[in-house]
């Protein structure tokens, strides 16, 4: 029997742990890992319920919870599902193994999913039909309907489908990652009944406009009436036309979700790259992980596809809706401005402005300039980049690269460089999960061009967010300028995470920067780095450190206070120091966007922790670490959160502010508004749950996103 067949455990033991000789190791101080994603991925779906969120916005959320769960089963259950074959029986810090997890991952996913799929049906499309955006169901289409539909499957849709039989003499077909297929049963003129698969085609849109070509190529009027129909029942009602002379009985939809985490052997890999294209070949044949089915799909074809997949019922997802809630972000592309959050232009700091004529060199080596995006632009790191590509006194151009997508003007602006004749070194991280292919293409063609491309080191994936450009300066002095970030060199991301970069020529920084990319490319075995904090150098011990002096701190009698903002807290080494701390006196405010494996406000060990997750329109993604240093503030900025895989396993730099102005104003105009926040914010409670902030009686609302848009736009954010 399948250990994700075993009758559910309990729901998780009440915590009563007395405050005097409490055990900081015990089971019940630590939440499950992948429960509080989950419980992450709830908070997303509060998001597409929430009535005060633009209604595309909130289908978008909804496309986003789908999405997160198929990358959840992906890798997170995929993982489990091989320790639990492997024999593996050791457990977390939570006290929970494989076996059980798989079990209370069953059970929150089909909460999860049935009311997701209880909002989509009773309250988004009611609304988006109220609003002139209908989905109709294949049955109710009119007569015109019908023929629009039917000519369009005719013309688009019929020359790619490709049924395939199973019989045999030909095998079950292979249904790939993340598929929506349809199981068709026919019978032929002898009475013989067959299975058939029919893959519904990635290729087409899921949603089949039902406005007609000519009326199509004009600009949308929000008052006219947009109606859609979902691809896979077109596709159903016309199979006839793919099975000639043969009878249909039925077809069900059916969504299959494989294994696609890739385990590189590097140690064995002669040839890093090819290995890792072999692997993202063989993510589509990963084992199934989870099949997605209609609530109404019978017994018997049920069979024959768990059969054929090698799954058993554990792995089954009966669904009342579509399948696939991803392919709702469709519906968001409909040029509704009315019904989606109003777009803004992000800003360009003060900092830059007030010295548009002056060279950003110049301006860079006067000042360390502060950009906190989407809010303030990311252009001007574009910039600083394609200036040092043609700037005559720039000898040399290092990055790191993680995410840096398609069609990327930072990719140009290196090949410029190069043509420019600088010497150009960039590191790709081909590890970067689900980017693994475009970061391919992309070191490819600067390796076509004579970039010295470097691939990471072997076992650790590399995740800093750095660039150095190395200039002549007028009077002969090299000099090195950096751009330091918590996020990727991703053009469309930066529109769409928060992220907080530096541009600096601070020369401690400089030389930190050059031995961390001997570091990278070369064999430099440095430890002692002047101001960055290097995973997996010495990272974990200075964090430690800093947070021990802050204990120190309190125990002298100066007030202790951390404020440390990250997407995820997990590594147990970290969460009982944060215990002693809070045990000290020290307060410890945590924005934690997604996993928290901490429990906040237990007596006696977390009583002065508190815990904030804000989900808004944008993802948060950046790591501030605060320090109150017995007011001599401290805050630290980077790439790493505090996961045992960013501490021990992973390439990471966090790096220091030091100037008073860019420290006062991330501390009080950042974030202070977070932790104000009592519109996206939600706290969480000592048992592992979430409430929602509100605003008190008689105070303002204030959404923490919406305030720093409005800052911008008012040039009140300013610049260091």
């Amino acid at each position: 029997m399948n250990a994700a067949t075993k009758p559910e455990p309990d729901e998780s033991p009440q915590l009563a742990v007395p405050a005097e000789s409490v055990d900081l190791n015990a089971r019940e101080l630590y939440l499950n890992r992948e429960l509080s994603l989950l419980a992450f991925q709830r908070r997303v779906l509060e998001e597409a319920e929430d009535e005060t969120n633009p209604l595309l916005d909130r289908v978008k959320f909804l496309a986003i919870l789908g999405s997160n769960i198929d990358e959840f089963f992906m890798v997170r259950v995929s993982g489990l599902l091989e320790q639990v074959e492997a024999g593996i029986v050791e457990v977390g810090a939570d006290g929970m193994g494989p076996p059980a997890q798989l079990v209370t991952i069953r059970r929150e996913v089909k909460k999860l999913l049935a009311d997701a799929h209880k909002c989509l049906s009773e309250s988004l499309l009611p609304a988006l039909q109220a609003a002139g955006i209908q989905i109709l169901d294949y049955p109710a289409l009119s007569e015109a309907q019908l023929a629009l539909v039917n000519t369009y499957f005719a013309e688009s849709m019929f020359p790619v489908l490709t049924p395939l039989a199973f019989d045999p003499g030909r095998p079950f077909p292979f249904i790939s990652n993340l598929s929506l297929n349809l199981a068709v049963l026919i019978r032929d003129s002898k009475g013989v009944e067959h299975f058939a698969r029919v893959k519904v085609p990635d290729s087409l849109p899921p949603f089949i406009s039902l406005r007609a070509k000519k009326k199509s190529l004009k600009r949308h009027r929000p008052q006219e009436t947009e109606e859609f129909v979902w691809i896979e029942q077109v596709i159903a009602a016309n199979l006839s036309s793919l099975f000639h002379g043969m009878e249909i009985i039925e077809a069900h939809a059916f969504h299959v979700t494989r294994d696609a985490d890739i385990e590189i052997q590097e140690l064995e890999a002669e040839d890093l790259l090819e290995t890792i294209e072999e692997s993202i070949r063989q993510r589509r044949f990963g084992r199934v992980i989870r099949m997605e089915v209609g609530d109404d799909m019978p017994e018997h074809i049920l069979e024959i596809l768990m059969s054929n997949l090698e799954i058993d019922s554990s792995q089954v997802y009966r669904v009342k809706g579509p399948l696939s809630l991803s392919r709702l972000m469709q519906l968001f592309s409909v040029e509704r401005p009315d019904l989606k959050e109003t777009p803004f232009q992000p800003a360009i700091p003060r900092a830059l402005t007030d010295s548009e004529d002056e060279d950003i060199f110049a301006l860079m080596r006067r000042q360390n300039i502060l950009l906190h995006h989407p809010f303030d632009s990311f252009q001007p790191v574009v910039d600083f980049i394609a200036k040092a590509a043609r700037d005559p006194k720039v000898l040399a151009i290092k990055m790191v690269l993680y995410r840096i997508g398609r069609n990327s003007p930072i990719l140009e602006a290196l090949l410029d460089a190069l043509e420019n004749g600088k010497q150009v070194a960039v590191l790709v991280e081909l590890k970067a999960r689900f980017d693994e292919e475009s970061n391919i293409e992309w070191a490819r063609a600067l390796e076509k061009q004579g970039v010295h491309v470097v691939y990471g080191l072997v076992g650790l994936k590399t995740h800093c967010k750095v660039t150095m450009v190395v200039r002549r300066g007028d009077d002969g002095a090299i000099r090195r300028y950096l751009h330091l970030a918590t996020g990727n060199y991703n053009v469309v991301t930066a529109r769409l995470y928060t992220d907080i970069g530096m541009l600096t020529c601070d020369e401690e920084l400089g030389a930190d920067v050059t031995d961390l990319f001997n570091y990278l490319t070369g064999y430099s075995a440095k430890r002692n780095y002047a101001k960055l904090l290097v995973s997996p150098v010495n990272l974990r011990e200075r964090f430690e450190s800093l947070v021990q002096r802050e204990i120190d701190h309190q125990i002298q009698g100066k007030r202790g206070h951390l404020i440390l903002k990250m997407n995820a807290l997990v590594d147990h080494t970290i969460i009982r120091l944060l215990y002693q701390a809070s045990q000290a006196g020290v307060q410890i405010d945590l924005l934690v966007r997604g996993i928290c494996c901490l429990r906040p406000g237990v007596p006696g060990v977390s009583d002065n922790i508190k815990v904030t997750s804000v989900i808004g329109r944008f993802l948060e993604h950046s790591r501030v670490y605060y320090f109150r240093n017995g007011g001599d503030e401290e805050i630290y900025l980077g790439s790493a959160d505090m996961m045992p895989r960013n501490l021990d396993r992973r390439v990471e730099v966090i790096f220091p502010l030091e100037d008073p102005e860019m420290i006062q104003h991330v501390k009080d105009q950042i974030l202070a508004t977070y932790l104000a926040d009592n519109v996206k914010a939600r706290e969480m409670k000592s048992d592992g749950t979430y409430v929602k902030k509100s605003p008190a009686h008689g105070s303002n609302p204030v959404n923490v996103q919406s305030v720093l848009i409005e800052r911008a736009k008012s040039g009140s954010r300013g610049g260091a």
